[in-house]
């Protein structure tokens, strides 16, 4: 792992740090927020996806999220959304595929396969970097994202209960498999058998059975992609028929932007503060 930036803020370390990702064969970029508190020892750790065309930076730029975790005492991981690099396949004048949008899922179709497994990269390799290198005590995790982020969120948690104490979303795309814009990349990155879709598509794992115990999810009633892409209505209808406790705000006026995401940060935030302890 290597250090690529440092800089303090709030009384704790904002850092970005590289590293050789075996899983996604290539090197990858993630940021770590550490508050003062790990000083004292060991603290829960909240993992922050981000949406299409974004970075681990988005985030740490417009999130607001330093000054509220360093009250709470959270240590805020936020990876990349793809591997990168002149190696790494990629269509760079579609935004919806490749580069930037990973979708949190393991490739299976060629040329795909070797590099696009952020499933696995999310669920293991990064987590055992953070736990070998930073203060944290990965018996109390949480985790939550935006957009193509929060889907990721969603399907994680569902498979993996068990891990997470907690999980929600901004604007999460809940239901990929049939949306317009995530409909695609599931194709190229999974093939035609939609059967398989449904392993990272969140309204249809809680119809194959997965469940969490509480869900929160924010959304904007003024987001463009409200109506063709997000589609909240159906996994509160999933929701409903799962018996999961699902709270979703439908906030009057916001779109899908950072201005939306820092708005309700610190809602989330506490939200998982209580849930870790």
């Amino acid at each position: 792992m290597k250090v690529v930036s440092i800089s303090k803020s709030h009384g704790g370390i904002q850092g970005i740090y590289s590293h050789a990702s075996e899983v996604c064969a290539c090197d990858m970029n993630f940021a770590v927020f550490v508050p003062p508190q790990a000083i004292d020892g060991r603290l829960p750790v909240l993992w922050y996806l981000s949406g299409l065309t974004c970075t681990h930076a988005n985030v740490m730029d417009k999130g607001e999220y330093r000054r509220l975790s360093s009250e709470l005492g959270l240590v805020i991981v936020c990876p990349d959304t793809s591997p990168r690099g002149p190696d790494v396949p990629d269509e760079k004048d579609n935004w919806q595929f490749g580069c930037g949008a990973g979708f949190y899922l393991d490739a299976t179709e060629q040329p795909y396969a070797m590099n696009y497994r952020m499933y696995s990269y999310v669920t293991e390799e990064l987590p055992a970097l953070v736990a070998a290198n930073f203060p944290v005590d990965m018996s109390r995790q949480a985790i939550f994202g935006h957009s193509m982020g929060g889907h990721g969120a969603l399907t994680i948690a569902l498979k993996n209960p068990q891990r997470y104490r907690s999980c929600s979303a901004f604007a999460p795309i809940v239901q990929p498999s049939t949306a317009g814009w995530s409909r695609p990349a599931f194709e190229k990155y999974l093939g035609s058998d939609e059967k398989s879709w449904r392993a990272y598509d969140t309204t249809l794992l809680i119809e194959d059975g997965k469940r969490f115990p509480q869900l929160l999810v924010d959304q904007g009633t003024e987001d463009g992609f409200l109506q063709d892409g997000l589609r909240p209505w159906l996994l509160e209808e999933a929701c409903k028929k799962a018996g999961i406790d699902l709270t979703l705000r439908m906030q009057e006026g916001y779109d899908h932007s950072y201005n939306f995401i820092s708005t309700f940060m610190d809602d989330h935030l506490k939200w998982h503060a209580r849930r870790l302890g």
